[in-house]
């Protein structure tokens, strides 16, 4: 009964055109990979993400699994090395805000210091 109350409900507010100048209308959806985050706090960095919040490490992270995938995928040497720079400076970045913010002795980091390692050497 709920769900055809709200679908009579849409079915009206798009005949009144209320979901014509919508933004982004016309364009395709982005979707975002959330696989690097886990599953209990993606409600959180969605929040952050949207508020401009997202702590750096965690931009780096995800730019380091795209950069993985992106390097998997690659056939043209030069493009490769390209990538591999890209994500070896972004290693070293993260490496030094680990270092400042002393991670190692973070209960939270230690929980998914493995499966970060894993996803980010493919092994």
């Amino acid at each position: 009964m709920l769900s055809w109350l709200a679908d009579q409900k849409i079915e009206e507010a798009m005949r009144k055109g209320e979901f014509d100048d919508l933004p982004g209308k016309g364009k395709p959806l982005e979707l975002e990979d959330l696989s690097h985050v886990p599953a209990e706090l993606r409600s959180a960095y969605k929040v952050m993400k949207h508020a401009n919040l997202i702590p750096e490490e965690l931009s780096l992270r995800q730019e380091m699994l795209t950069l993985t995938d992106l390097i998997a995928a690659c056939q043209h040497d030069g493009e490769r090395r390209e990538l591999r720079k890209r994500l070896d400076e972004k290693t070293l970045r993260l490496n030094m805000l680990a270092a400042q913010q002393d991670w190692n002795s973070n209960p939270s980091y230690g929980r998914y210091e493995s499966n970060i390692r894993r996803k980010l050497t493919g092994l």
